[in-house]
Protein backbone atom coordinates (compact mmCIF):
# COMPACT_ATOMS: atom_id res chain seq x y z
CA UNK A 1 0.00 0.00 0.00
CA UNK A 2 1.19 3.54 -0.67
CA UNK A 3 -0.29 7.01 -0.18
CA UNK A 4 0.59 10.56 -1.22
CA UNK A 5 2.82 12.61 1.09
CA UNK A 6 0.90 15.31 3.00
CA UNK A 7 3.64 17.91 2.55
CA UNK A 8 4.71 16.96 -1.00
CA UNK A 9 1.56 15.57 -2.68
CA UNK A 10 1.44 14.00 -6.08
CA UNK A 11 1.00 16.16 -9.15
CA UNK A 12 -0.66 14.70 -12.26
CA UNK A 13 -0.08 15.86 -15.83
CA UNK A 14 -2.02 14.17 -18.62
CA UNK A 15 -1.35 14.34 -22.34
CA UNK A 16 -3.02 12.47 -25.18
CA UNK A 17 -1.64 12.02 -28.69
CA UNK A 18 -2.52 9.89 -31.67
CA UNK A 19 -1.13 9.12 -35.10
CA UNK A 20 0.53 6.53 -37.29
CA UNK A 21 3.74 6.52 -35.26
CA UNK A 22 2.17 6.72 -31.79
CA UNK A 23 2.66 3.02 -31.02
CA UNK A 24 6.25 3.13 -32.31
CA UNK A 25 6.97 6.19 -30.14
CA UNK A 26 5.66 4.52 -27.00
CA UNK A 27 7.70 1.40 -27.70
CA UNK A 28 10.87 3.47 -28.23
CA UNK A 29 10.32 4.91 -24.77
CA UNK A 30 10.28 1.39 -23.35
CA UNK A 31 6.58 1.41 -22.55
CA UNK A 32 4.19 -1.45 -23.23
CA UNK A 33 1.08 -3.14 -21.84
CA UNK A 34 3.33 -5.28 -19.65
CA UNK A 35 5.55 -2.34 -18.67
CA UNK A 36 3.28 0.73 -18.47
CA UNK A 37 5.27 2.76 -15.92
CA UNK A 38 7.88 5.19 -17.21
CA UNK A 39 10.88 5.98 -15.01
CA UNK A 40 13.03 8.96 -15.98
CA UNK A 41 16.71 8.15 -16.29
CA UNK A 42 17.84 11.73 -17.01
CA UNK A 43 16.35 14.46 -14.84
CA UNK A 44 17.09 17.30 -17.28
CA UNK A 45 15.23 15.53 -20.10
CA UNK A 46 12.38 14.58 -17.76
CA UNK A 47 12.04 18.24 -16.75
CA UNK A 48 12.10 19.30 -20.39
CA UNK A 49 9.44 16.70 -21.21
CA UNK A 50 7.22 17.98 -18.40
CA UNK A 51 7.68 21.60 -19.48
CA UNK A 52 6.59 20.72 -23.03
CA UNK A 53 3.50 18.97 -21.68
CA UNK A 54 2.58 22.02 -19.61
CA UNK A 55 3.29 24.35 -22.53
CA UNK A 56 0.72 22.52 -24.66
CA UNK A 57 -1.86 22.65 -21.85
CA UNK A 58 -1.31 26.37 -21.24
CA UNK A 59 -1.25 27.49 -24.88
CA UNK A 60 -4.41 25.96 -26.32
CA UNK A 61 -5.08 29.12 -28.30
CA UNK A 62 -2.01 28.59 -30.50
CA UNK A 63 -2.33 27.13 -33.99
CA UNK A 64 -2.40 23.33 -34.46
CA UNK A 65 0.98 23.41 -36.21
CA UNK A 66 2.52 25.30 -33.30
CA UNK A 67 1.17 22.78 -30.79
CA UNK A 68 2.18 19.79 -32.91
CA UNK A 69 5.72 21.22 -32.92
CA UNK A 70 5.76 21.15 -29.14
CA UNK A 71 4.26 17.68 -29.17
CA UNK A 72 7.29 16.52 -31.17
CA UNK A 73 9.60 18.21 -28.67
CA UNK A 74 7.77 16.34 -25.91
CA UNK A 75 8.17 13.04 -27.79
CA UNK A 76 11.85 13.74 -28.42
CA UNK A 77 12.45 14.33 -24.71
CA UNK A 78 10.48 11.22 -23.83
CA UNK A 79 12.45 8.96 -26.18
CA UNK A 80 15.90 10.48 -25.50
CA UNK A 81 15.47 10.03 -21.76
CA UNK A 82 15.40 6.26 -22.10
CA UNK A 83 18.26 3.80 -22.54
CA UNK A 84 20.25 3.88 -25.77
CA UNK A 85 19.70 0.12 -26.12
CA UNK A 86 15.98 0.77 -26.26
CA UNK A 87 16.48 3.37 -28.97
CA UNK A 88 18.30 0.85 -31.10
CA UNK A 89 15.79 -1.91 -30.45
CA UNK A 90 13.53 -1.21 -33.41
CA UNK A 91 16.18 -0.44 -35.99
CA UNK A 92 15.78 -3.66 -37.96
CA UNK A 93 15.64 -3.69 -41.75
CA UNK A 94 12.02 -4.82 -41.64
CA UNK A 95 11.05 -1.85 -39.45
CA UNK A 96 12.85 0.43 -41.89
CA UNK A 97 10.74 -0.89 -44.78
CA UNK A 98 7.53 -0.33 -42.83
CA UNK A 99 8.50 3.24 -41.95
CA UNK A 100 9.37 3.92 -45.60
CA UNK A 101 6.01 2.52 -46.71
CA UNK A 102 4.08 4.63 -44.18
CA UNK A 103 6.01 7.72 -45.21
CA UNK A 104 5.17 7.05 -48.88
CA UNK A 105 1.48 6.68 -48.01
CA UNK A 106 1.51 9.90 -45.96
CA UNK A 107 2.96 11.83 -48.89
CA UNK A 108 0.89 10.25 -51.68
CA UNK A 109 -2.45 9.10 -50.22
CA UNK A 110 -4.29 11.74 -52.26
CA UNK A 111 -3.04 10.19 -55.51
CA UNK A 112 -4.16 6.98 -57.23
CA UNK A 113 -1.37 4.87 -55.73
CA UNK A 114 -1.31 1.08 -55.75
CA UNK A 115 0.17 -1.49 -53.39
CA UNK A 116 2.74 -2.25 -56.10
CA UNK A 117 3.89 1.38 -56.02
CA UNK A 118 4.12 1.38 -52.23
CA UNK A 119 6.18 -1.82 -52.35
CA UNK A 120 8.37 -0.37 -55.11
CA UNK A 121 9.09 2.70 -52.97
CA UNK A 122 10.69 0.27 -50.49
CA UNK A 123 12.49 -1.69 -53.19
CA UNK A 124 10.42 -4.84 -52.50
CA UNK A 125 8.12 -7.06 -54.51
CA UNK A 126 4.42 -6.90 -53.65
CA UNK A 127 4.16 -10.39 -52.17
CA UNK A 128 6.99 -10.05 -49.64
CA UNK A 129 6.06 -6.47 -48.84
CA UNK A 130 2.43 -7.45 -48.17
CA UNK A 131 3.57 -10.23 -45.86
CA UNK A 132 5.88 -8.14 -43.64
CA UNK A 133 3.48 -5.19 -43.63
CA UNK A 134 0.60 -7.32 -42.38
CA UNK A 135 2.79 -8.97 -39.75
CA UNK A 136 3.91 -5.59 -38.41
CA UNK A 137 0.74 -3.50 -38.78
CA UNK A 138 -1.99 -6.11 -38.34
CA UNK A 139 -3.64 -5.21 -41.64
CA UNK A 140 -2.83 -5.38 -45.34
CA UNK A 141 -1.24 -2.39 -47.13
CA UNK A 142 -4.54 -1.79 -48.97
CA UNK A 143 -6.52 -1.82 -45.72
CA UNK A 144 -4.03 0.56 -44.13
CA UNK A 145 -4.18 2.94 -47.12
CA UNK A 146 -7.99 3.03 -47.02
CA UNK A 147 -7.98 3.53 -43.25
CA UNK A 148 -5.48 6.39 -43.55
CA UNK A 149 -7.49 8.05 -46.32
CA UNK A 150 -10.69 7.81 -44.30
CA UNK A 151 -8.98 9.28 -41.25
CA UNK A 152 -7.87 12.27 -43.34
CA UNK A 153 -11.37 12.53 -44.79
CA UNK A 154 -12.86 12.59 -41.29
CA UNK A 155 -10.51 15.43 -40.35
CA UNK A 156 -11.61 17.45 -43.40
CA UNK A 157 -15.29 16.74 -42.72
CA UNK A 158 -14.92 17.95 -39.15
CA UNK A 159 -12.59 20.92 -39.65
CA UNK A 160 -13.64 22.35 -43.04
CA UNK A 161 -16.79 23.18 -44.99
CA UNK A 162 -15.56 21.49 -48.17
CA UNK A 163 -18.14 19.53 -50.14
CA UNK A 164 -18.25 15.74 -49.93
CA UNK A 165 -17.05 15.56 -53.52
CA UNK A 166 -14.07 17.85 -52.86
CA UNK A 167 -13.09 15.87 -49.77
CA UNK A 168 -13.31 12.62 -51.73
CA UNK A 169 -10.99 14.08 -54.36
CA UNK A 170 -8.61 15.32 -51.66
CA UNK A 171 -8.13 11.81 -50.27
CA UNK A 172 -7.79 9.97 -53.57
CA UNK A 173 -11.42 9.18 -54.45
CA UNK A 174 -12.52 11.09 -57.59
CA UNK A 175 -15.71 8.98 -57.63
CA UNK A 176 -17.98 10.29 -54.87
CA UNK A 177 -19.97 7.06 -54.66
CA UNK A 178 -16.81 4.99 -54.11
CA UNK A 179 -15.68 7.47 -51.47
CA UNK A 180 -19.00 7.33 -49.60
CA UNK A 181 -18.98 3.53 -49.62
CA UNK A 182 -15.41 3.37 -48.30
CA UNK A 183 -16.13 5.95 -45.60
CA UNK A 184 -19.29 4.17 -44.46
CA UNK A 185 -17.42 0.87 -44.30
CA UNK A 186 -14.88 2.41 -41.88
CA UNK A 187 -17.09 4.78 -39.83
CA UNK A 188 -20.49 3.11 -40.09
CA UNK A 189 -22.27 6.10 -41.63
CA UNK A 190 -22.06 8.18 -44.79
CA UNK A 191 -19.73 11.21 -44.89
CA UNK A 192 -22.71 13.58 -44.85
CA UNK A 193 -24.36 11.86 -41.89
CA UNK A 194 -21.05 11.61 -40.00
CA UNK A 195 -20.41 15.35 -40.47
CA UNK A 196 -23.93 16.14 -39.23
CA UNK A 197 -23.42 13.97 -36.13
CA UNK A 198 -20.06 15.59 -35.36
CA UNK A 199 -21.51 19.09 -35.73
CA UNK A 200 -24.35 18.15 -33.39
CA UNK A 201 -21.86 17.00 -30.75
CA UNK A 202 -19.74 20.16 -30.90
Amino acid sequence: MYIADHEIPWEYVWIEFDGLRAKETIELAGLSVDQPVYKARYKDLADLMKSEMLYIVNHKEESPFHLIGHLYLFIDSLVRSCNLTQLNKGNSLRDFYIREAISFIEQNFQNAISVEEIAASCGLNRSYFGKIFHENMGKSPQEFLISYRMKKAAELLKLTSLSISDIGNAVGYPNQLHFSRAFKHVYGSSPRQWRFEQNALS
